[in-house]
């Protein structure tokens, strides 16, 4: 198994009902409440365009 860093956003203030992410090649998100339904992952351009779309 791959040791991989999750993170979440810190403005989570510590609670456990957020969404992770990985940043690696590729971009894999989850939901803390439900681990165990997987992750989702993109390509780092889709990311991107997600986070620029969501900045305007």
């Amino acid at each position: 198994m791959e040791n991989v860093t999750w993170r979440k956003s810190s403005y989570s203030g510590g609670q456990s009902e957020c969404v992770e992410v990985k940043l690696d090649r590729s971009i894999a998100i989850r939901d803390t409440k439900a681990r165990e339904h997987g992750e989702l992952t993109v390509s780092r351009a889709a990311w991107a365009a997600a986070v620029s779309s969501l900045r305007r």
